[in-house]
């Protein structure tokens, strides 16, 4: 640009070809503006028809140039990309990739524009996926779209697993060795986070804190809670996510206090899935489900451990995590190809496997399936191919999936409820077949020749064995679950947990895979534990060489196991309220207690283990898992129940005592005098204190009288 006094030099400029204004102009600000707008290209892009002239559209940011540049006239294009302008324009905006991307464009006379419109537009779209890693955005219903993977509503803190997804989120940004398998797309789910601000508006504008601090059944409570009406905002912004995502969204728990790192909260509190339907009844359905995990930070489970863990429940606040769910729909359901619970410390390693080698719980369909206690494929990250459920076709029948978890997609379904499982449908493994998720998971069983044959070639029934991904890499999950969980140990200075679900169905065939959850594992592995080496089995009441926890408990007197005598799994489910009762009384009265019983304690599988919740059982210091002759145990691992287990430092021993593994006095133990008993449980008070005494080291536990 030329500036001057004199006029006549604007001839000069014009010759030359460059702007021109003049340093007496009344308008001189207004010109200079017009002109970095016009020819540096700071200002709205403008397409002409190169014939006339004359404005065809124009286009203010990278977003709207995605979303009109396939229908801009070819020879407009030809004319703009042949001289630069677009170039310039994305240049002058720091667009520095896709500047460089165009201006490389070969635009010749016959030039394929509409090969250059689509690689242009999905070049776009991948940069702005990968600008929003890492982010967490302010939700702004005007300019929310399918790139933001991250945003909030409201202020305050956003909670435990907020922060966790946060941090994942900002994980993928920052390490490039987890995308050193370009075949896969690693990220999280689209997700929005509600603040804790709205939980308190909502709770005080309802006067809501009395009715959650009452006695109300957690029925009554709900009741309430779902009568109240959240903040109006809340409408609109919900309305806009919904038309952006047009896929089930989960409504998940995001507490102050969940997730801590010395009492998580795992499972605690409620998470709710919806199916899409009309934007209206979607956006309903989400209030109401948003209203029922706040109330749930009310219910009795929740009060029962919150005094377990010396928290008041006053104290706690509620943001809400809103996050699309992962997977593919199939006729009337909706689920992920598997999900799988990973924890950088294994608790059961089993030779070569180290403790430090973690270990991964894997299932197909929604991860409920693994939290909740059902039957998953367990295997350890550093060897997948070595997996004991699979050691034998005994085994395989015996230890393996047999039923899977999926959305209902009949958005009739869902309705308000303290049951956070009423839309979720419990499918047959063979269901997954014929959606196609099982060409990767899947093995069949040779009943003639007595042998499992991987793939599904053969006649046969069918087996979740995750053969293709395990033993010959058909997806990279061990070395993808390796790597994070080791970054994730690194940067948080201890053993986490991830929760992750993997979608191998995707439309353009590119799988991925999804971190959903990141939170803190309290390592027990202290090596300082008491000498249990004197210790002979007959002498003990207990004797195991698989527990958990390390320490010794030396002021317990009470005692509560299930009658091995009259135990028959179908009973399961009643054997948990007989429990549940016996806990509260003890806790009202401070009074900890033993807790013993057959297969998986916190299975919501009833034919695994008493389908109890961490509350109904919150007062047991030590937990023991029996099996009998024709029940065996194999020690839990990947549930929320687990967790809780761990982080409290809840001693945990498992025994097998029919195959040596461990033992039991049940005489000694049947010699005490019932404090209550029913036809399935019985309750002990012992004279004096007992102690229990676990070496964390070594993975040994007794239970002993004192001398």
């Amino acid at each position: 640009m030329l500036q001057s006094s004199d006029a006549k030099v604007a001839e000069v400029a014009k010759e030359i070809k460059v702007g021109f204004i003049h340093k007496h102009s009344k308008f001189l600000l207004k010109e200079l503006r017009d002109f970095l707008n016009t020819y540096l290209a700071f200002g709205d892009f403008v397409f002409i028809d190169p014939k006339t002239g004359a404005e065809i559209d124009r286009v203010g940011n990278l977003r709207e140039l995605q979303n009109k540049l396939m229908d801009l006239p070819d020879d407009s294009l030809h004319y703009h990309f042949k001289r630069d302008h677009v170039s310039k324009w994305l240049t002058a905006r720091a667009l520095f990739p896709i500047a460089d991307v165009v201006r490389q464009l070969k635009v010749d006379d016959d030039a394929n524009m509409k090969a250059h419109k689509e690689r242009l537009v999905r070049l776009i779209s991948e940069f702005r996926k990968s600008k929003s890693k890492g982010i967490i955005a302010s939700f702004d219903r005007k300019r929310y779209d399918e790139y933001m993977t991250f945003s909030r509503i409201g202020q305050g803190s956003v909670g435990g697993k907020a922060r966790g997804l946060a941090f994942l989120n900002a994980i993928i940004k920052r390490h490039s060795e987890l995308n050193q398998h370009p075949e896969v797309n690693i990220m999280i789910p689209r997700t929005i986070v509600l603040g804790i601000d709205v939980f308190e508006t909502f709770m005080e504008e309802n006067d809501l804190y009395s009715v959650g601090l009452s006695d109300m059944s957690d029925e009554k409570i709900l009741q309430h809670f779902i009568k109240g009406k959240l903040p109006t905002h809340l409408y609109a912004d919900l309305m806009r996510f919904v038309q952006v995502v047009k896929r089930p969204v989960a409504v998940r728990s995001s507490s102050v206090l969940e997730d801590s790192h010395y009492q998580p909260f795992a499972g605690i509190y409620t998470t709710y899935m919806i199916a899409p339907s009309c934007d209206d009844q979607m956006v309903r359905q989400l209030l109401d489900a948003i209203k029922c995990v706040y109330a749930s930070v009310y219910y009795k489970s929740s009060k029962a451990y919150m005094d377990g863990t010396m928290n008041l429940i006053d104290e706690e606040r509620m943001g809400i995590v809103l996050q699309e769910v992962v997977g593919q729909a199939h006729e009337n359901r909706f689920y992920p190809t598997f999900s799988g619970v990973a924890r950088s410390v294994n608790f059961y390693p089993i030779p070569p496997e180290k403790a430090e080698d973690g270990v991964v719980n894997v299932a197909l369909g929604l991860g409920r399936q693994i939290v909740e206690g059902g039957a998953s494929l367990r295997f350890s990250p550093r060897y997948p191919a070595k997996v004991l459920q699979l050691s034998s076709p005994e085994m395989v029948v015996r230890e393996t999936q047999k039923s899977f978890f999926a959305l209902n997609l009949d958005a009739t379904t869902f309705e308000a409820s303290v049951n956070d499982g009423v839309n979720i449908l419990k499918l047959n493994v063979g269901e997954g077949e014929k959606d196609g998720s099982l060409k990767w998971l899947a093995s069949v069983f040779d009943m003639q020749n007595h042998m499992i044959k991987d793939g599904l070639m053969a006649d046969g029934p069918r087996f979740i064995t995750f053969a293709n991904i395990l033993k010959y890499d058909a997806f990279p999950l061990a070395d993808i679950v390796n790597k994070v969980l080791h970054i994730g140990q690194d940067e948080m200075k201890q053993p986490v947990e991830i929760e992750f679900a993997v979608d191998l169905q995707t439309a353009d065939g590119k799988p991925v895979f999804y971190l959903l959850q990141i939170r803190p594992i309290v390592d027990t592995k202290d090596p300082s534990g008491p000498d249990l080496s004197d210790f002979e089995p007959e002498d003990c009441l207990i004797y195991s060489n698989s527990a958990l926890g390390n320490g010794v408990v030396n002021d317990v007197q009470d005692i509560v196991y299930v009658k091995p005598e009259n135990f028959k799994p179908s009973l399961n489910p009643e054997i948990a309220r007989h429990i549940e009762k016996i806990n509260d009384k003890l806790q009202k009265s401070g009074r900890p207690y033993l807790l013993v019983g057959p297969g998986r304690w916190g299975s919501q599988d009833p034919w695994l283990g008493v389908p109890v919740r961490w509350g109904q059982i919150a007062g047991a210091r030590t937990i023991v898992e029996m099996g009998l002759e024709n029940y065996h145990v194999e020690p839990s691992q990947g549930t929320h129940f687990f967790q809780n287990l761990t982080s409290l430092r809840v001693g945990y021993l498992t025994i097998n005592p029919h195959i040596g593994e461990g033992n039991i006095n049940m005489e000694m133990l049947n010699s005490h005098g019932a404090e209550e008993e029913t036809e399935y449980v019985r309750h002990v008070r012992c004279s004096k204190p007992f102690s229990t005494m676990i070496d964390g080291k070594n993975n040994k536990g007794v239970v002993v009288f004192s001398e």
